[in-house]
Order: C-alpha cells, then sequence, then structure tokens
C-alpha cells in the first residue's frame, strides 16, 4: 500500500510538473523559411520582415512571450520540429492530409491558391498541356513540390528541386527554367514587383486536390497544450484587430483569411 502511495503522489508530482512547463512558455521559437516575400524575407539589414513575421510577433505579444525566429529550409521544417529545433512553424505552410499525420496545426493563419510563373507570351498556362516540354522550379517540401511528382513529371514536364525560392526564381531569370510553380501571392506581390520580375506574368490558380490553400503553425504531434495557445493567440488577433491592421499593411484590401 505505501510503495502504491508513493507511485501515485510521484505520479502526480510529474503531472503538476508536466501542467506547468505546458503553460510556462517564457519563449516561443518559430521555424522560417525567408525566402518568400512578401510572407517572410530579409530587410537589407538582414532583419526578418513579412506577413508571416508580423503575425509571429503579435502572436507571441498576445500571449506575453518572446519570439525567436529560427531560419531553416523548408524541407527540414517538419525534422526541425520533430527533433526540437523550434515550437512551431510559421513559414506559409499549407496544411495536407500528409503533413496531418506527422505534425499538427493550429487554425488557420490565412488561405492562398498555387500559379504558374513564366516570361509574359510565353505561351504557357495553368493546364499541364501547355508545359509539355518544358522545365519548372519549385522549393523542396512544398506542396507544389508533391504536384509537380504527381502531376506535371506525368505530363511531360521537366521538374527541378530547389532548397528555396530564392534559387527558383535565379534560375527563371537566367533562363534555366522556363517557368517556376510557388503560391499565387507570393508571386505576384512578392517577385513580379521585384525588377527582376517585369518581363514574367502568373497563371491562373491551379485548380488541383494536391493543392489545398489553408495555411497555419505547423506544431509537434501531440502538443495539445500549444496548439490551444496558439489558437488563443490567433482569435485575440482576430477579435481585436490586430490581423486586420497586418493584412492590410502587406496586402491592403485583399483578404487572406477564409474563416474556416
Amino acid at each position: 500500500m505505501k510503495k502504491a502511495l508513493l507511485t501515485l503522489s510521484a505520479l502526480a508530482l510529474c503531472l503538476a510538473a508536466g501542467n506547468t512547463l505546458a503553460k510556462d512558455y517564457k519563449e516561443l521559437r518559430f521555424g522560417v523559411d525567408p525566402s518568400y516575400a512578401p510572407f517572410e524575407s530579409k530587410a537589407a539589414d538582414g532583419s526578418l520582415v513579412g506577413f508571416d513575421i508580423d503575425l509571429g510577433n503579435a502572436i507571441c505579444a498576445e500571449l506575453k512571450v518572446k519570439c525567436r525566429w529560427v531560419e531553416s529550409d523548408f524541407d527540414g521544417m517538419v525534422p526541425g520540429l520533430k527533433a526540437n529545433k523550434f515550437d512551431g512553424v510559421i513559414s506559409s505552410m499549407t496544411v495536407t492530409p500528409a503533413r496531418e499525420k506527422v505534425i499538427d496545426f493550429s487554425d488557420e493563419l490565412f488561405s492562398g491558391p498555387t500559379a504558374l510563373v513564366f516570361k509574359k507570351g510565353a505561351g504557357m498556362s495553368a493546364d499541364p498541356a501547355s508545359l509539355k516540354g518544358k522545365t519548372v522550379g519549385y522549393e523542396q517540401g512544398t506542396i507544389q513540390e508533391a504536384y509537380a511528382k504527381a502531376v506535371l513529371d506525368k505530363a511531360g514536364v521537366k521538374t527541378q528541386a530547389y532548397q528555396n525560392q530564392d534559387q527558383v526564381y535565379a534560375d527563371l531569370i537566367s533562363g534555366r527554367l522556363d517557368a517556376s510553380i510557388q503560391d499565387m501571392l507570393q508571386a505576384e506581390l512578392g517577385f513580379l514587383k521585384s525588377p527582376q520580375g517585369a518581363g514574367y506574368e502568373v497563371s491562373q490558380p491551379v485548380d488541383s486536390e494536391l493543392l489545398p490553400s489553408k495555411t497555419a503553425v505547423g506544431i509537434k504531434k501531440g502538443n495539445s497544450e500549444l496548439k490551444a495557445l496558439l489558437n488563443k493567440g490567433i482569435k485575440a488577433l482576430h477579435d481585436d484587430g490586430t490581423y486586420a491592421d497586418i493584412q492590410k499593411k502587406h496586402f491592403g484590401d485583399l483578404n487572406l483569411y477564409s474563416g474556416k
């Protein structure tokens, strides 16, 4: 009986400690790939800027915790979560069934479609048939990679993987790629707004079940306490108008939030 009581006491202490730790975040470490303006990129002084960056910092401010950003290639985000390199991923990460098998997600941050970028007048479109014999680049670890392998490769398109989106655009500009595939808003408001993007255009959205639009904070599987904490912060941003202010700052009157 004494042994049982001691065991129960030890268990109670462990549970209490676990609950304390779960509620006692002093700092949140967010993984980010800063090659995806206007969502996340680096300013001339090396500081991180963008819609996702402002959202993450606002969530931390709402929760009264310190924000620490940890840079990573996008295809290292899920392994990084599993290895505890960061607590969450705020880097335009789309919610997909495949990802939900290995990590959890917060409530929605924003939604956006996928599109292709190519030179004006190139005669290409979102239809894979128009890309046959062409070379299309994508960022590793993205939903666009899954689409490229499952659809474009089978349609006679040559596809090429890159570590980050900046590398994709560099080869598009140099002529090594005929087109690139990425988030539509990123292409329109990031690449096309840059001097290098002046001679390029964006296709209509690519329609495929492999390209969902909902984006959220990626979290290590089973961390329900952090999920609840982040959802609390996200809700507060909507309730007090902070989300609307950040959205207007980066996208004007465009509404990125589907409300689902």
